[in-house]
């Protein structure tokens, strides 16, 4: 249940949302067939209000077992010659979620920072389990640095980003470039990431129901997606031996998600092996809040700028 005292924090209009929600039955997402599940997420984000772009180019970018879709929004305030990019991995537990769920935070994401956003459609567990998810993110963001220029983007100048799983992911690719000695990677932007598979943290506990996702989803995304060693770097980064060398990172929070303080102990973690990070909670909000246009949720426009504004700055 929520905690004692909680439920006066949360925004009001978040809480009407997740009012709505119970009244229609909703108890979690892994409470349905995976298939209905999925069509839903596509379902619920097809309603949004898709800002306007430049461009919005559709690639197949060679993968480990086959053409990764892989989606290149270019901003509405275009410039001539290859732009920095935003290597994007969409959310969605590592079981639903893929270009089409995410294509309004994209499209926004691309105007707040003015650099390009490509979002890769890696894929999914239980069909394709760790580490599937990982091989595509690594192998798209590979093929970005040594062709972009083929598709007007600057390969020299990269960014990952993802929400959530995506989030995981994009920590996850982070840590492979620096092994690799990939001097492009500039910057890793994580929005409210799952990075510990044995879920440890307090607030996993502590807000396990009543704010959308709860703790039996993220048990049962894990149980579909990860190995049995759950402290494999590769699925929890957050238990990386060494995290020095990365590129610098911001770690967006919401106050009543559960994954909160993983989120904030990497940034922790960063900061102890001096690399340039910043963790931002927004209060009153919920896990996946960015999904929200800001006419409705104000914050999460202002997250999306903050986000832009830290891609800018990092990629210019």
């Amino acid at each position: 249940m929520p905690p004692m005292g909680a439920e006066a924090a949360v925004d009001p209009v978040v809480r009407r949302i997740l009012d709505q929600l119970a009244a229609t039955g909703f108890d979690g997402f892994s409470s349905a067939p995976l298939a209905a599940t999925r069509d839903g997420m596509v379902s619920a984000a097809a309603a949004m209000p898709k800002p306007e772009v430049a461009s919005v180019v559709e690639l197949a970018v060679p993968g480990p077992a086959g053409p990764l879709r892989t989606v290149v929004y270019r901003p509405a305030v275009d410039h001539d010659g290859p732009l920095p990019v935003v290597v994007f991995f969409h959310g969605g537990g590592f079981v639903m979620g893929g270009i089409e769920s995410h294509d309004a935070l994209c499209r926004s994401l691309a105007n707040a920072s003015g650099v390009a956003v490509a979002s890769v459609d890696y894929r999914l567990a239980p069909e394709h389990a760790f580490p599937a998810a990982v091989d595509d993110a690594w192998a798209a963001v590979r093929w970005i640095a040594g062709h972009g220029a083929d598709v007007g983007l600057d390969g020299g100048r990269l960014a990952v980003a993802g929400d959530s799983a995506g989030g995981n992911l994009a920590a996850v690719v982070a840590l492979l470039a620096r092994d690799a000695g990939m001097t492009a990677m500039r910057f890793q932007l994580l929005l409210y990431p799952t990075l510990d598979a044995r879920l440890g943290s307090p607030s996993v506990d502590e807000l396990a129901e009543g704010y959308m996702l709860t703790k039996r989803d993220l048990e049962w995304f894990y149980e579909c997606y990860a190995p049995p060693d759950k402290d494999d770097w590769r699925v929890s980064p957050l238990h990386a031996a060494d995290l020095s060398g990365l590129p610098p990172a911001l770690v967006i929070t919401a106050q009543f998600d559960p994954l909160r303080d993983e989120g904030e102990a990497y940034v922790a973690k960063l900061l102890a092996s001096g690399v340039a990070a910043a963790s931002v909670r927004f209060d009153g909000m919920i896990h996946g809040f960015l999904g929200f246009p800001e006419q409705l949720v104000p914050a999460s426009g202002a997250a999306l700028g903050q986000a832009g504004r830290a891609l800018a700055a990092a990629l210019a």
